[in-house]
């Protein structure tokens, strides 16, 4: 988590290796779209079909996430994942396999927007590459209802961390706490995401794993209106260096952050 937020203008080119877009894939689009606009104020529009339905949510008239419909004939999870920067999506790939990752679709063209990839690190957490071209990425951060931070749940940071700094020019950035195995990654000095380890802690139906947060004004305001709208509180709020934060999950089950930075 970080306090750092920088506006992200719809032109504003990304540094490689700086998470740009969060998009989610589920089953219902229609019933998401509806869960989503009345929890953070989203509005949709189409966007690229590459891969099947697909709808860009915005907020004040600017994008900030995706969200498209999982193919039928494939068992996939309904997981948020986060897109990181790149300047050549088809060179990023090539690393990611030579460093022991996977990549398991493209790289390919999203129409005009860009090119992209999903990967995998050598532990198995998807990842998204994206080569913006007429799409930089997301067009707003720093108010309720944006991404504000992605964070790598995983065994442990050590051989992970290899990995993400050799794909990527990350400096890091380790968070002294006692007893924790965390690192934050940086960008020309600045943090822009998360390793934390937390060995047999993580869900043995998930495995590691990439968690977007999101802002809100109101956080027990935001977790009554999960619950109202068929989603679940995962983890009970707490008091964090940064704001209050709690774990929920939409009614399809993908888990996500929602943060209230202190006042």
């Amino acid at each position: 988590m970080t306090e750092a937020r920088e506006p992200a203008g719809p032109h504003a080119r990304r540094l490689p290796g700086t998470p740009c877009w969060v998009s989610l894939m589920v089953h219902g689009l229609e019933a998401t779209e509806e869960f989503y606009g009345e929890l953070f104020g989203w509005e949709f529009r189409p966007g690229p079909q590459q891969l099947g339905p697909y709808v860009r949510a915005l907020l004040d008239g600017r994008e900030v996430a995706g969200v498209g419909r999982l193919p039928t004939d494939r068992r996939l999870p309904v997981a948020w994942t986060p897109y990181l920067a790149s300047d050549d999506a088809d060179r990023t790939a090539d690393t990611v396999r030579l460093c022991g990752g996977t990549v398991a679709v493209g790289p390919l063209d999203a129409a005009e927007a860009g090119r992209m990839a999903i990967a995998a690190d050598p532990s198995g957490a998807v990842f998204g590459i994206w080569e913006g071209v007429a799409h930089p990425g997301t067009a707003l951060t720093g108010v309720p209802g944006t991404p504000v931070w992605n964070e790598l749940l995983t065994f442990e940071t050590e051989s992970v961390r290899k990995f993400y700094k050799s794909v990527f020019p990350y400096e890091e950035e380790p968070v002294v706490s006692a007893g924790d195995d965390c690192l934050t990654l940086r960008l020309d000095g600045r943090p822009v995401a998360g390793l934390h380890g937390v060995g047999h802690g993580l869900p043995p139906d998930r495995g590691p794993h990439w968690r977007t947060y999101f802002e809100v004004a109101d956080l027990d305001a935001t977790l009554r209106r999960v619950a109202e709208l068929g989603g679940r509180v995962l983890a009970p709020a707490y008091d964090g260096p940064h704001g209050r934060v709690a774990t929920v999950a939409d009614p399809e089950g993908a888990e996500f952050s929602v943060i209230q930075g202190p006042r």
